[in-house]
């Protein structure tokens, strides 16, 4: 399995509500000392949420550092989130420091994609209403996603999301691409078997 199953999870929400927030903001390259999935957290967000290059010494203006997002689960972002390289390092390194859950306006392509397998949420809403859930977590109130109904609720709102059948059930499940394939594996066998006694080919294993 990729992650843990998700269905609904209530938590403070994190707002680091900017646009283009590109995969080398979210694990500079320095950063990136294993191919692991392993030992990435701690480099996560390190060119904002440190003071000095290469250095642990928390920046205490950056959300991540402030008392009253820690152990936030949901982040909140602006549009084109995890723009820039195809490095699933980035989605590692947030999956390890504990979201599972990211809602922006919109996310790169590449990156959505790595979330989904690495077992994180990718919901996209609107900036108006991102707004109100990043003060409503600023406010301190708790934000629950629910993936099942695909609901995002948060006080006394509740707004829906979109998101393909497909991602949803791995989410769900906690699988990979891989993991999905191989709930198919009897019909997969089966097909096999009739294509080599309809065509009389040889097959390896």
């Amino acid at each position: 399995m990729s992650a843990a199953p998700f269905d609904r999870l209530t938590s403070i929400a994190a707002p680091l509500v900017r646009d283009n927030v590109d995969t080398d903001a979210i694990i500079p390259s320095r950063e990136m000392k294993s191919v692991s999935k392993k030992g990435l957290a701690d480099g996560l967000f390190a060119g904002w949420r440190y003071t000095a290059v290469g250095g642990r010494d928390p920046d205490p203006t950056f959300v991540l550092n402030q008392p009253a997002f820690a152990g936030a689960q949901i982040l909140l972002g602006g549009a084109n989130f995890g723009c820039g390289s195809s490095r699933e390092h980035a989605a590692w390194a947030l999956a390890e420091y504990g979201f599972r859950v990211i809602v922006a306006t919109s996310f790169n392509p590449i990156f959505r994609g790595n979330c989904i397998r690495n077992g994180i949420v990718p919901v996209e809403l609107d900036a108006a209403t991102i707004a109100e859930l990043a003060q409503l977590s600023e406010a301190g109130a708790a934000i629950t996603v629910d993936l099942e109904a695909q609901v995002v609720s948060g006080g006394d709102r509740r707004w829906t999301f979109a998101i393909e059948d497909e991602a949803r059930q791995m989410l769900l499940a906690g699988l990979d691409a891989i993991d999905l394939t191989l709930q198919r594996a009897e019909q997969i066998r089966a097909f096999t078997e009739r294509d080599r006694a309809t065509r009389g080919w040889a097959y390896l294993g």
